[in-house]
């Protein structure tokens, strides 16, 4: 009788090169957490939780005590359906945050899409900006290009307002969305923009279908990414996402467990950046999920 032993392949894979983050330079030799501070009243998971600057601070500092090492600042819901926001009224959100925090000593990322905030945001001190519409937006390679801040670009389908009313179509999911950060970094860097300065996002959520794209994109994670060596960091963003609750069948806020697993997986699949509503418990779980790869890795051969 013949046993059967399935074997798992714990060998490391290459690092991304190290990301230049403004006042910062991210290396990955782990998972970098980014810590969720939504200061608006509509987000799907804690809208209005963060809306007023004293209780976003006191957030920002609890992920911080909980091992954040990011903190992402977003001042308009993109959550699908969500309105757009007036951009007098997201600086007003997102800009004293940012002069606060910046003493912080801690990167500080911001959710935008809209020129205007990216350079106010720049000037008041942020070393980041995560855009989901992947610095489409007429204006936007020129609000980044001469600064010296990280860039995350998203893969996005449509727009929030749309993206899943209907059922997205791709031919081919993981090949679609890695083309379209291909031709996104490359006008980037046609710009000017350094390579080192550059993240990527598959956009878990933003136009996929709820199970079969996006966890098609988690089991492939590497391959969504624009092929490089050393490859781009990869950020992975399925926290209390709907991609989640479809699994577990629980609303938003109980979806801290499964969002743990999504996460631990997208780690072992090579994310850099995992953006967490739920600090502390991703950082005991990446620390689970670290010594056993260490342990792994470490572990002498048999011989034969």
């Amino acid at each position: 009788m013949h046993r059967y032993v399935s074997k798992v392949d714990f060998s490391p894979a290459p690092l991304p090169e190290p990301l230049q983050c403004g006042r910062f330079k991210l290396t990955f030799e782990r998972p970098l957490v980014m810590g969720i501070l939504n200061i608006t009243p509509d987000s799907f998971s804690d809208g209005g939780q963060y809306a007023m600057r004293g209780d976003a601070l006191r957030q920002a500092e609890r992920m911080l005590l909980d091992g954040a090492d990011i903190i992402d600042i977003g001042g308009e819901s993109t959550r699908p359906g969500a309105p757009p926001v007036p951009l007098d009224e997201e600086l007003e959100r997102v800009i004293p945050l940012v002069e606060q925090l910046r003493a912080a000593n801690v990167p500080l990322s911001i959710d935008t899409y809209k020129p205007e905030v990216m350079r106010h945001a720049l000037s008041a001190g942020a070393d980041l900006i995560n855009d989901i519409w992947g610095f489409r937006m007429p204006g936007a390679i020129d609000a980044v290009r001469d600064s010296n801040c990280g860039l995350c670009v998203m893969h996005m389908l449509g727009e929030p307002q749309t993206m899943q009313l209907g059922e997205p179509v791709y031919d081919d999911v993981i090949g679609e969305v890695r083309q379209f950060l291909e031709e996104r970094v490359s006008a980037l860097t046609q710009a000017g923009v350094a390579r080192a300065r550059i993240s990527v996002d598959p956009g878990f959520g933003f136009g996929k279908a709820v199970i079969e794209h996006n966890y098609t994109l988690l089991a492939h994670l590497r391959d969504t990414a624009p092929r490089a060596n050393p490859p781009y960091p990869i950020l992975a963003g399925m926290s209390r996402k709907s991609m989640v609750g479809a699994v577990i069948g629980r609303p938003a806020p109980e979806r801290v467990a499964g969002s743990i697993a999504a996460a631990v997986c997208a780690a072992e699949r090579g994310a850099a950046i995992l953006r967490v509503h739920d600090v502390a418990q991703t950082v005991d779980a990446l620390k689970v999920w670290a010594a056993m790869r260490d342990a792994a890795i470490s572990r002498p051969q048999a011989r034969t």
